[in-house]
């Protein structure tokens, strides 16, 4: 963990370009800095160990470990931080995700979906944000169902404040899980901090079956999942309603590049090639 956020405290590279590097070399992280050291100053390598001394209360899985998501090689992530219990990942995930300002007609889809889909047997994946994440990972615990929350900032960190005791208890009950590097999220300017929401909706489209898009405008950060589905390789969803919004275009442009229009849950399950079993 120290190596990789060494490497990832060279704020001049994105975090993408040294994944990339670390992927194309085929070493660990560690393997990796020591080839590499004379590019480090041993200042900003104590630097980085001694402001994580301070971090505790949670786990870390890197590319190469036995329960590190087969999925997440398909996603600019090689290492995560998470709280709970990581084998959530081994039943089959679907994201369920949409606007911050949604409405309350799209909070009541996104609940009534994720019930449903709990039913299946299927664990609910979402990012957190106020608006449908919020509403689909509490209708889904609700449910008595699995949850995971990926967040776009570092793992003990909250956004937004008013999700705290909900983070609380996916962290304890259920699986929390950030990419964000503690150190290169402390150095950096405050504008730079937004970059890793659509970092965080690469992960959850690479953890997940399916994404599910239950509402979003014209220029919501949601998008980026629904690129990231199509990119790689995973089924989208897009709720009925969003064609019916006149407002906006991008349903139809998603659709055209293999989104698929659906009405309920059943016609997920039955793309996905479920029975729809337990739905209402």
């Amino acid at each position: 963990m120290l190596a990789y956020e060494v490497l990832l405290a060279q704020l001049d590279n994105s975090i993408k370009s040294i994944v990339g590097e670390l992927r194309l070399s085929k070493r660990l992280p560690s393997e990796f800095l020591e080839q590499t050291e004379g590019m480090f100053a041993s200042e900003l390598r104590g630097e980085v160990q001694r402001y994580l001394s301070a971090k505790s209360g949670f786990s870390v899985s890197i590319a190469g470990d036995f329960q590190y998501p087969a999925g997440l090689r398909d996603a600019p992530v090689e290492l995560f931080y998470y709280r709970g219990d990581l084998s959530i990942l081994e039943s089959r995930c679907v994201s369920v995700v949409g606007s911050r300002e949604a409405s309350a007609e799209g909070c009541a889809r996104a609940r009534r979906l994720s019930r449903e889909l709990v039913a299946a047997g299927f664990t609910i994946i979402s990012g957190l944000a106020k608006g449908i994440d919020t509403a689909a990972l509490t209708a889904a615990i609700a449910a008595d169902g699995r949850v995971v929350g990926v967040i776009g900032t570092p793992i003990d960190a909250i956004y937004p404040k008013e999700n705290a005791d909900l983070q609380e208890e996916i962290a304890r009950k259920h699986l929390l899980i950030s990419q964000v590097p503690f150190f290169r999220y402390h150095r950096e300017h405050f504008a730079r901090k937004r970059l890793y929401f659509p970092l965080r909706n690469e992960t959850m489209s690479a953890l997940s079956e399916a994404t599910i898009i239950v509402e979003a405008g014209e220029t919501s950060g949601t998008l980026t999942q629904a690129r990231a589905a199509l990119n790689q390789g995973r089924k989208l969803f897009i709720l009925n309603s969003c064609f019916e919004n006149r407002k906006i275009t991008w349903p139809a442009r998603f659709a055209e590049k293999g989104a698929v229009r659906v009405n309920n849950v059943i016609d997920i399950l039955q793309v996905l090639g479920d029975k729809p079993v337990g739905v209402k």
